[in-house]
């Protein structure tokens, strides 16, 4: 219980105090709460890795009865993932948000917003009351909100804070849904109250609340058909903020659908079968979109949502495993989910932390006009392609280690399964491997376009690496990101309690996970190291051999020219222009082109803009025939003053007149009655 008021008393002084402080010591501030508020809620996090739990009891008020905190081993997995992503991107912003020290006032709403949005998705962790769980729900969706909405003075900014602010409280009518349900049905808002009423009560009930449940989570999550905000929200955002919304913020999503699985008594084969079709659907989806885009942070954002379609393939593993009472195929596809959920929150916060250090030195994020940073920015190209290379899922890095373990629960529900989860299953696995194969072909052209060839326009000329401090949190990343992928077995230790949580059995041994997986996959891992000490000693030797040879350099071939054009490499529409026209019936492309013609043309245009065809008919069509409806209606609204007057008095006569209608005919009635 003291844990807690620390945890209240730090946050509430931070609130207060940063509006009053300079913007050096905002800062500061913020980075202390954050510190301090990680160490406490950090120790116990890990004590419930280790087997232990904790739960508190808050008095709570009349509307919300009694409030109950549980710190179980999920609860810690994730609540240590959010305290190393907000104190890394914390320490990141620090840096990054100097370019912004001018803007006092946004600085502290910035601020507030930060440690508000913090807090509140540690609160998420532990609560176990539903109305309290939704006042969190809210407090975090509007913190996340002006988190977003920084660079408010951009109309592209506001409105994709707008659509991700309409889109979260859409989330919350369907948690609303599930909770209002449960309250009515068992007269309490305390998550045990939800085991309870589906273990008496048919599957069928169940599964619909679950569904009710999946729905709302997954819309935060970023699961298609209801991801349309995220690749706005990512954008728009300062870039340390899109590291924690795609590291965490999205995570929580994921929290919740595992958290619903614990307390929601239902068939969970036919769980499995929809989570894994949706997330290979998303996964597939998200990626294909990924490299069609020209914008390196809206790249990076649906790829978010691929990586939560790989995150869904473990849970709907896991739960086809709980269906069949296969303790460990459930304990591979929760681990597999698990860790993924980690590997992806370093990862992606770490690429969008370099791409925010691109931003910062050459002021586009548009793929097009890059090129040839890496000679400028060598530090930040090392650290894009070493978190390139770990989400595309290759060895020795830390998202192949997550990967294999989800394919390793895929392979072994092949052993007893029916034909119908047979042919599911085979796709699954199909499409766990495009979804690789494709993130391998995007980051190809991520990192080949941006940081290798040459710049392919007028860039600023100082083009220089960023200062050390802000690489700092990069490096910290990825220490954690070789960590895994040299040491799996460790990590695989730490997730014994959480995956025994939702396996449904207290798992103590690493019997429950095959050791010829744990095996397989640190002999993979090392064997990748060994190939690369290889490469450098063979670079390290070429360079002593050569070194006092005089070295020459000239042009690849002579015919005309000197210095190659930059127009002569690929574009980040070239290199994928194959791809685009083999699958253009699935994708949409609008362009804008304008033919070179005549014997001697002088200028010739061509522009592709890439678009969700399922955000177009899902959101904008039913929006454009919202508007049509309304448009209707337009006559009422015609500028003239005598119109609205007029308004005003039939409001006036109607507000008197109903009244004494009603009482007119109840006294009729009354009268009939008498007859």
């Amino acid at each position: 219980m003291n844990a807690v008021i620390i945890f209240i008393v730090v946050l509430v002084l931070t609130i207060f105090l940063v509006p009053f402080l300079n913007v050096k010591w905002k800062g500061i501030v913020l980075l202390t709460a954050i510190a301090i508020n990680t160490m406490i809620s950090g120790n116990i996090a890990i004590l419930t890795l280790i087997g232990q739990t904790f739960d508190y009891a808050l008095s709570g008020s009349w509307s919300t009865g009694p409030i109950h905190l549980h710190i179980d081993a999920l609860s810690g997995w994730f609540m240590l993932i959010i305290n190393f992503v907000f104190l890394t991107g914390g320490f990141y912003g620090f840096s990054y948000m100097k370019a912004y020290r001018n803007q006092k006032s946004n600085l502290s709403i910035h601020a507030i917003a930060f440690i508000l949005c913090y807090s509140a998705l540690i609160s998420l962790s532990v609560i176990q009351n539903s109305m309290v769980f939704l006042i969190a729900w809210e407090i975090m969706a509007l913190s996340a909100f002006l988190l977003v909405i920084f660079e408010h003075e951009k109309v592209m900014t506001i409105k994709a804070g707008i659509n991700y602010l309409i889109q979260s409280h859409i989330s919350i009518v369907f948690l609303m849904l599930g909770f209002i349900w449960m309250a009515y049905r068992t007269g309490s808002y305390d998550f045990s109250a939800i085991s309870a009423y589906t273990a008496s009560h048919n599957s069928a009930n169940s599964l619909v609340l679950f569904i009710c449940f999946f729905i709302g989570f997954a819309i935060k999550a970023g699961f298609v058909p209801f991801h349309s905000w995220l690749p706005y929200a990512h954008p728009a955002a300062p870039s340390h903020i899109s590291g924690i919304m795609s590291g965490v913020i999205i995570k929580i999503g994921i929290f919740g659908i595992l958290r619903m699985l614990m307390i929601i008594n239902t068939d969970y084969t036919y769980v499995g079968y929809f989570i894994l079709v949706i997330s290979g659907f998303s996964g597939l989806y998200g990626v294909m979109l990924a490299i069609l885009q020209h914008n390196l942070k809206k790249l990076l954002a649906y790829h978010s949502i691929e990586n939560i379609g790989i995150i869904g393939i473990g849970i709907g593993v896991g739960c086809i495993g709980l269906g069949n009472n296969n303790l460990i195929l459930a304990s591979l596809g929760f681990a597999g989910a698990l860790l993924h959920t980690l590997n992806h929150a370093l990862f992606k916060s770490l690429l969008f932390y370099a791409t925010g250090n691109v931003y910062q030195a050459v002021h586009t994020l548009n793929i097009e006009h890059l090129g040839g940073l890496i000679k400028k920015m060598p530090q930040t190209a090392a650290l894009f392609l070493i978190s390139a290379i770990a989400i595309c899922g290759i060895p020795p890095f830390n998202g192949f280690i997550s990967e294999f373990i989800i394919y390793t629960g895929l392979y072994q529900s092949l052993q007893d399964a029916t034909l119908v989860s047979l042919i599911l299953i085979i796709f699954s696995i199909l499409g766990l491997v495009v979804i690789g194969g494709l993130a391998l072909f995007c980051f190809t052209k991520a990192f080949g376009i941006v940081f290798l060839g040459n710049e392919r326009s007028k860039l600023p000329e100082k083009i220089k690496e960023v200062p050390f401090i802000q690489l700092i949190p990069l490096y910290l990343i990825t220490i954690l990101i070789l960590m895994i992928g040299i040491f799996p077995d460790l990590f695989m230790n730490l997730l014994l309690e959480p995956t025994g949580l939702l396996a449904g059995k207290k798992v103590i041994s690493t019997s429950v996970f095959p050791v010829t997986t744990i095996i397989a996959m640190q002999e993979i891992s090392w064997a990748t190291w060994l190939f690369i000490l290889v490469a450098l000693l063979v670079f390290v030797i070429r360079n002593l051999v050569m070194n006092h040879r005089k070295v020459e350099t000239l042009s690849t071939w002579g015919c005309g020219y000197s210095v190659p054009s930059s127009k002569l490499q690929y574009t980040a529409g070239s290199f994928v222009r194959t791809y685009s026209k083999l699958y253009g019936s699935i994708l949409l492309t609008y362009r804008k082109e304008k033919e070179i013609s005549g014997i001697f043309p002088t200028s010739g245009h061509y522009e592709s803009h890439p678009y969700d065809k399922i955000e177009k008919w899902l959101v904008d069509k039913p929006i454009k025939a919202y508007k049509s409806l309304m448009g209707k209606f337009l006559f009422l609204q015609n500028g003239k003053l005598q119109i609205y007057i007029l308004y005003g008095i039939i409001f006036i006569i109607l507000t008197i007149s109903i009244p004494l209608i009603y009482e007119k005919l109840f006294l009729f009635i009354d009268f009939l009655k008498q007859l």
